[in-house]
């Protein structure tokens, strides 16, 4: 399990509570990647953690450097699977048997990812599967902001994993080359996704596996940069793995796609204020 950490102690030490619970039904070992922190973060998290396993970088290498070093690492531990988490999550007691289950078995797994919901509100989804179109550069999640129910709750293959929980095999990592750094931050996960997809994968959703997820935690605040970074990491993506039409397509329909995006950023932010 590779938990990224990058001035975040709160919400770390907050996930490494989860994950020992989990680890108590599904032994598993846990590495934190502390991303150049300058908030005193390892102090603090080896006081609440002493036993946990810590690799500190000098800088921020971003969302795919630091998880990039954090599965070299895993590699080094001898791990045949790696997790990655965002640290701002916690996750139910059993989520990890069903994701290694599918990932273990047979039937060209190559990344499996749970069920995601809102930390703020727990019964509402934030991601259930993932779809995504190389035509018009629509990425998004399955279920966003919807209630729980039985259309979400169905396993099988699905277009994209997102980087906030996802299972892979480590010699799939490997042969992938891992996460592309280019992007800095966002749409790193579509594109690990599509690379996995181009060699003959799938991409498995595991409903039974649960996690809760305090959206957007190290953006608090800026709501136009986060807007700013996921436009700018579509075009790369497109670029990069679309046709020559697609992004004059998706910046022909940005605007209609940025009120929504922006509206949803709003009120997921108001759920987490009035849940303080």
């Amino acid at each position: 399990m590779v938990v990224l950490n990058w001035n975040g102690a709160d919400d770390t030490i907050r996930c490494l509570h989860s994950l020992d619970a989990a680890a108590l039904e599904t032994p598993f070992r846990v590495l934190v990647v502390d991303n150049g922190s300058s908030d005193g973060s390892v102090g603090r998290i080896r006081r609440e953690h002493p036993d946990a396993e810590i690799l500190e970088l000098p800088s921020n290498l971003g969302y795919g450097g630091g998880n990039n070093a954090g599965f070299r690492r895993a590699e080094e531990m001898g791990a045949d699977e790696v997790l990655f988490l965002n640290n701002d999550t916690v996750v139910d007691s059993g989520f990890a048997l069903p994701l290694l289950t599918v990932l273990r078995g047979e039937g060209g797994a190559g990344a499996v990812v749970p069920k995601i919901f809102y930390m703020a509100n727990p019964s509402l989804i934030w991601y259930a599967g993932g779809e995504v179109s190389l035509r018009s550069g629509l990425v998004r999640h399955v279920g966003l902001r919807r209630h729980d129910g039985p259309r979400f709750s169905r396993p099988g293959t699905t277009g994209y994993a997102t980087g906030c929980c996802v299972g892979l095999r480590v010699g799939v990592v490997r042969a992938l080359g891992g996460f592309d750094e280019a992007f800095g931050m966002y749409a790193e996960d579509v594109d690990l996704s599509l690379r996995l997809r181009a060699m003959g994968l799938r991409i498995v959703f595991v409903p039974s596996s649960m996690v809760w997820h305090r959206v957007s935690g190290a953006f608090e605040g800026r709501l136009l940069r986060k807007l700013w970074l996921r436009t700018a990491s579509t075009v790369r993506l497109l670029q990069k793995h679309g046709t020559p039409f697609s992004v004059p397509l998706f910046l022909l329909l940005l605007p209609l796609r940025l009120v929504p995006a922006a509206a949803g950023m709003f009120f997921s932010r108001l759920r987490r204020e009035e849940s303080v």
